[in-house]
């Protein structure tokens, strides 16, 4: 009897674990693991990813290459602004442009684009960021993005070409969250999410205002 139980307790134990089957997670449809050489994908309205080769777009359009970089506001030197919050600062992922005469004094001031590029992106993303609009532009063969953030009005659309010193927003104050300035961020990492505009992690940005100082014509 001892025996003929522990028979069935192991019979028992068996068809349990032949039952329980491992579920494989498979990654969602619109989910693409990217590499820096991998083509930087765009989710479309109806979820179908679309790959953009930045390299070969800018080499069939070779007139939006970037040929240097100016600042986006008070052009090309931000004549009339000051960076109320640098890059680093608290963590800062960016610059925050504001005009001299502070509050929103610089309220739908034209913002312009910091060098040749390509729209990449235009949404609102709301809650702290707004109105946002990246370039992608292609320099001394290395591909970089600018992200423009909470725009009042955003004066270009995706999928255009723009070239520097181009007006493609006004400078906005997220629906009253902040005073009126311009968040500027440049990336050297195009795979990057939108973020929290604040981190210690700096991998994959770049001070702007460095940058642009640097890379001038």
């Amino acid at each position: 009897m001892q025996f003929h139980i522990k028979t069935i307790l192991s019979f028992i134990f068996m068809s349990t674990i032949v039952s329980c089957k491992t579920e494989t997670k498979q990654p969602k449809e619109d989910s693409i693991v990217l590499s820096e050489t991998t083509p930087v994908v765009i989710t479309t309205v109806d979820t179908v990813p679309k790959a953009i080769n930045y390299m070969a777009l800018f080499k069939s359009n070779p007139n939006f290459i970037a040929d240097g970089f100016d600042f986006p506001v008070g052009k090309p030197e931000a004549r009339g602004y000051y960076n109320a919050q640098k890059f680093g600062e608290n963590n800062h992922l960016g610059d925050d442009w504001n005009g001299v005469g502070g509050g929103n004094s610089d309220l739908r001031d034209p913002i312009y684009s910091i060098a040749n590029g390509y729209v990449s992106e235009v949404k609102d993303y709301e809650g702290g960021w707004g109105n946002v609009l990246q370039i992608v532009h292609l320099h001394n063969n290395k591909l970089y993005k600018s992200l423009y953030a909470h725009c009042d009005s955003i004066i270009i659309k995706e999928g255009a070409f723009v070239k520097k010193g181009e007006q493609i927003a006004t400078i906005g104050n997220c629906n009253g969250t902040y005073y009126a300035h311009l968040h500027l961020e440049i990336r050297d990492s195009l795979h990057l999410d939108i973020g929290g505009g604040y981190s210690s992690d700096t991998a994959g940005y770049l001070d702007p205002t460095l940058f642009i100082k640097n890379n001038r014509k």
